[in-house]
């Protein structure tokens, strides 16, 4: 599928990502959708090809051998390892053409850091272990925090008013960034599996973390990358049927 098309002087992009189960739509891989949503919001033209893995097609195996996506083809060049790519195209895809995605604040990145190892870690215990879920609260008592916590652009210090709770709808502000792309893939894998295997709601009482997923949703650079929650499922089928 072709996005975004500004004009002919756009460089030759093709992002290369996981197949579903079906081997077209697309599948279960975070680090697939943080680049889909890169390019998305940089506002580049770009294709989308998605790679079966039970059967890659030979001249993918010529291309990439022994990689698996998400890679990226750059004006004929390939490019493999995925935090590279995205370095890459934020120093490549450049103002004033396209636009930073680089958060403004160092914390915005490093929230959520550890909440998917904890996700991994609770979903392959027993459903009667309360350590790792204990751990996977704790993680999303942080992001909550943060994401409710004021930034310092929010604070007016000429103001006398004191803003109590931050309404900001994303990570670093009212714009996705790079730490948007890295987190909200991965909280998307967590609310639809932990859901379907743990009977794991994210409770209501994080606010912040609800508006900010709600906000997300809404975004379709975000909405229109993830893949369908039966292609998480089945991603997690195994995982899930070894805790019994």
């Amino acid at each position: 599928m072709a996005l975004r098309q500004n004009s002919d002087k756009d460089p030759s992009i093709e992002l290369f990502i996981k197949a579903g189960h079906d081997g077209e739509n697309v599948g279960n891989c975070p680090f697939c959708q943080r680049l889909f949503m890169v390019l998305w919001l940089k506002g580049v033209k770009f294709t989308v090809t998605t790679v079966d893995m039970r059967k890659k097609p030979a001249e993918l195996k010529d291309l990439a051998p022994g990689t698996n996506p998400p890679f990226l083809l750059y004006n004929g060049t390939l490019k493999t390892d995925f935090i590279k790519i995205e370095e890459f195209l934020e120093q490549t895809l450049a103002p004033p053409r396209y636009p930073h995605l680089s958060p403004l604040n160092k914390e915005s990145f490093d929230v959520g850091a550890d909440i998917f190892a904890k996700f991994s870690a609770f979903i392959k215990n027993s459903p009667n272990n309360s350590f790792h879920e204990k751990n996977l609260l704790r993680e999303f008592k942080r992001l909550d925090d943060y994401l409710n916590s004021p930034l310092p652009e929010e604070v007016d210090h000429n103001s006398r008013e004191s803003i109590g709770v931050s309404t900001r709808k994303f990570l670093d502000g009212n714009r996705l960034t790079l730490a948007d792309c890295n987190l909200l893939p991965k909280l998307h894998v967590i609310k639809v599996a932990s859901k379907k295997y743990c009977d794991f709601d994210i409770p209501a009482q994080f606010t912040g973390v609800w508006r900010y997923l709600q906000n997300a949703y809404e975004r379709e650079e975000f909405s229109q990358t993830c893949p369908a929650n039966i292609e998480i499922e089945k991603a997690y089928f195994t995982v899930a049927n070894k805790r019994k």
